[in-house]
């Protein structure tokens, strides 16, 4: 074998292994079969490169798959070769209509499940202190019962979920704390955070202990955002459209619009959402190394002049409430530029320009990191401690472990004395470090600060 056709093969084989259909050792077999087609290609005369086009082709139980491969490889020879009589089989067909269905289903009960609280005399406006924590209660489960119907969870992983959203509601609603309670408000940040791991836990029920499965899960979730904002644009113009036309008939539909429309859309367009990434992922993937691509040099020149700004200015950094919301979100933001520029970076690509500015906007986040948490510091040290100071400081510290070495590793492998591979790793073994997080403010820091 060549090296061009054993780098066909290991970028085969990676694609392969992303895929949720197969487990590890159905990619291994499959592949085993593809070399065996090769070398029965090459031994009747062809080519290395023409057996491997014509040997993936013949995946005859993997058309769909390979069909896949080749349009987001469309610079391929065996584009041609793989898409010619590409039509949906009646399976493909049924499995579809049974998505849907179950998507129609989980979307309608999100949505009534936002408006169930109105029979028991809350209201939305009057009661954000219910609402706030329980956002994510009223619509991550019918996406996780989605997700887990869809990967055929096992009953056991059915009742740790249960289990879990259970453990969230408990939290949500066990403590008496006051509407003005910074409690109330880091258990409405923090608990959608420790429900969404929930989710992803339901997302990879075919093959829980596999990294690659977190790391689909990671792309599944910066494309459940991409589809949401999406929907949520055509939602306002939809919106803006049923008040216009009502509003010349005389017809005021603001309390329709307020009361039903908004919430109960933006309920079942989580559930909607999560069913277009699975329905239409191989369109999505081609999006999103593109944004990846369109904001890593935004951001990275936007960190270092304020890192140039505050060096000239030396004003320090502000770490009030609203502040320490800002920085940690930009903090956050970096870390997904991050995760989504790995799942959708090829692994065996040479480092290039783009992984350099990669590094850049590490290191810029990782400093204004450690300025954020020298501010926060000196402040508790000064004033004493608060639930969102101290939430910060967890949350600062815990980004500040991923930065320092997703730095040291992005180092190596531009310096390509580190396999990309590493990264990948880190990343997927850290995730659960964040749930663990959100779960202890959530359940731990009411009665720790007297439900302050």
């Amino acid at each position: 074998m060549t090296d061009d056709l054993e780098a066909q093969f290991a970028q085969w084989r990676h694609y392969v292994q992303r895929r949720r259909e197969l487990s590890r050792p159905d990619a291994e077999e499959l592949e085993d079969h593809l070399r065996g087609s090769v070398d029965e290609l090459v031994a009747a005369g062809l080519h290395a490169d023409e057996a491997f086009l014509v040997a993936v082709k013949r995946m005859g139980s993997l058309d769909d798959l390979s069909r896949e491969f080749a349009r987001e490889h469309s610079e391929r020879l065996w584009k041609q070769l793989v898409l010619t009589g590409a039509a949906d089989s009646p399976v493909a067909d049924t499995r579809a209509r049974r998505d849907l269905l179950a998507m129609a289903v989980c979307a309608a009960g999100a949505a009534a499940s936002v408006k169930a609280p109105e029979l028991f005399g809350l209201n939305f406006e009057e009661d954000a202190a219910f609402y706030g924590p329980n956002v994510g209660l009223f619509v991550l489960p019918w996406l996780a019962g989605f997700l887990a119907w869809r990967r055929q969870a096992t009953k056991a992983l059915v009742g740790v979920l249960l289990a879990l959203f259970a453990l969230g509601a408990v939290a949500a609603n066990i403590y008496s704390l006051a509407e003005d309670s910074q409690s109330v408000v880091l258990t409405a940040i923090h608990l959608p955070i420790a429900l969404w791991f929930v989710v992803g836990l339901a997302y990879v029920a075919d093959d829980v202990r596999a990294p690659r499965r977190r790391m689909d899960f990671i792309r599944f979730t910066g494309e459940w955002f991409v589809y949401y904002v999406l929907i949520a644009l055509g939602g306002g113009v939809l919106t803006a459209f049923m008040f216009g036309t009502f509003e010349a008939i005389g017809i005021s539909p603001e309390g329709f619009i307020s009361q039903w429309l908004m919430p109960c859309g933006a309920a079942a367009a989580v559930v909607v959402a999560g069913w277009l990434v699975e329905a239409k992922q191989s369109v999505v993937e081609n999006i999103a190394p593109v944004l990846t691509k369109l904001f890593t040099p935004l951001f990275t020149a936007a960190l270092l002049a304020f890192l140039v700004t505050l060096g000239f200015t030396s004003g320090g950094i502000d770490v009030e409430r609203e502040a320490l919301i800002l920085f940690d979100l930009l903090l956050v933001v970096v870390l997904a530029l991050l995760l989504y520029s790995i799942s959708a970076r090829d692994p065996l690509a040479p480092p290039g320009l783009f992984d350099k500015l990669q590094l850049a906007l590490v290191v810029s986040a990782l400093v204004i990191d450690v300025l954020v948490l020298l501010e926060i510091t000196g402040r508790i040290t000064e004033y004493g401690t608060t639930p969102n100071k101290a939430a910060a400081l967890g949350e600062n510290i815990i980004l500040l472990a991923n930065l320092a070495w997703s730095a040291w590793l992005v180092l190596g492998l531009v310096r390509r004395r580190a396999p990309f591979a590493a990264l990948e790793r880190w990343q997927t073994t850290y995730l659960p470090v964040y749930a663990v997080w959100a779960w202890i403010v959530v359940l731990v820091f009411p009665p720790l600060f007297n439900y302050l």
